[in-house]
């Protein structure tokens, strides 16, 4: 775009400080008192929310996580599997389910992570990682080609 005067090229201010004071405002809407309505208290709360909001997130992602563990875990312990073995053996078997979904499968479908734990149990006897490990029996329930 030519323009033809100075005048022209020059941009407005006005309205762009309105806008952005209003959409602070807007963030404050939901606080008490002079955070709501005056700017110059409104835009240093608002800041710090949106700092605490971003280390929320990262707060939530651990926290999930954590808990997915803590579920498997005390699954794995119902069927005699130590979690970390479970997971090993899982891993070695090819059975590459994530976390959440094993965590779902042992609240929601019990009988299924049954069936993962003893194809991980299994999967210790046939390949055991220690010698320990080749002492103990066979899982009950799970035959696979190496016990044929």
């Amino acid at each position: 775009m030519v323009f033809l005067s100075l005048v022209n090229c020059v941009r407005s201010r006005g309205a762009d400080k309105f806008w952005k004071r209003r959409q602070i405002l807007k963030l404050a809407a939901h606080f008490y008192g002079r955070k709501r309505n005056c700017y110059s208290v409104a835009i240093r709360y608002v800041h710090k929310a949106l700092q605490h909001a971003v280390c929320g997130r990262k707060v939530k992602k651990i926290e999930r996580g954590n808990l997915w563990k803590e579920r498997i875990t005390a699954a794995c312990e119902e069927l005699n599997i130590p979690y970390p073995l479970f997971m090993e053996n899982l891993a070695r078997c090819d059975i590459l389910i994530n976390r959440k979904t094993l965590a779902d499968l042992a609240i929601w479908e019990p009988r299924t992570f049954k069936c993962l734990a003893q194809i991980a149990a299994a999967k210790n006897h046939i390949q055991p990682p220690t010698v320990k490990a080749a002492l103990e029996p066979p899982p009950e329930g799970v035959i696979t080609r190496g016990m044929l």
